[in-house]
């Protein structure tokens, strides 16, 4: 899925969320949460979270599987600053110790079973010291959009572009599918494959990785985390 198409429109199509009212309170949560110490991201991207947060001079490292996505990120920063290991996240392993490992913008979902995203999970934990922490943003499976029978839903609807997702719902799968309009009769399609977590689901990952659920907010702001809450970002705990 990320391929060299794909990372090359990758910042113009995130520019949402990297505009300062989205990006700035990430970045103050990481600070906060780092405590001075070194971070770890997993599926660092093309960095638009860790570029900044190097600029704050927390020492960050990255995993990441796309080398397109990868070459994206050395025109913002060369190898010293922020040094990247190409691998899977649950899998590959990264030299010292960390205070934070995290995990941004729903990636977790690329991993499509729940055997690999409980790899995941023990993988940030391996990386970890005694107190660390691992951080999971993610969306809340929104099921109630379904309707009675379908098993599929709109979730952006735009003159350039539509938003449409389909559900498994025994798998736990859902194939997100962007349609963009150019001039005329021209169209693109994106599909991206997701496994969706619930958030006990995902505390049970945490336990079987020796890690303790400490925060749940709605946003990195830290609103109220709720029944309606679309999304959620999770702290989890080493104990130390």
């Amino acid at each position: 899925m990320w391929d060299e198409a794909t990372a090359q429109a990758y910042d113009a199509d995130t520019l949402e969320m990297s505009t300062p009212e989205v990006l700035g309170p990430t970045v103050d949560r990481l600070v906060t949460l780092a405590e001075g110490g070194a971070v770890l991201e997993l599926a660092i991207g093309t960095g638009r979270v860790a570029v900044p947060l190097a600029a704050r001079g927390v020492a960050v490292s990255g995993i990441e599987l796309s080398e397109p996505m990868l070459a994206r990120l050395r025109t913002k920063a060369d190898g010293v600053r922020i040094p990247v290991v190409v691998g899977d996240m649950a899998q590959v392993r990264v030299p010292g110790e960390f205070s934070l490992v995290y995990l941004v913008f729903n990636t977790i979902s690329n991993l499509l079973t729940q055997p690999e995203q409980v790899t995941c999970f023990r993988n940030a934990a391996a990386h970890l010291r005694p107190g660390g922490r691992f951080v999971v943003e993610l969306w809340v499976p929104d099921l109630r959009r379904l309707p009675p029978d379908r098993d599929a839903a709109i979730f952006e609807a735009r003159a350039d572009r539509i938003g449409l997702d389909t559900y498994d719902v025994v798998a736990q799968h859902v194939v997100s599918h962007h349609f963009r309009f150019g001039s005329g009769t021209q169209a693109e399609l994106f599909r991206s494959r997701h496994r969706y977590v619930w958030p006990a689901e995902l505390d049970l990952m945490a336990q079987l990785a020796g890690l303790e659920l400490e925060h749940r907010w709605a946003d990195w702001s830290g609103s109220p985390f709720t029944t309606e809450s679309a999304s959620h970002v999770s702290v989890y705990r080493l104990p130390g």
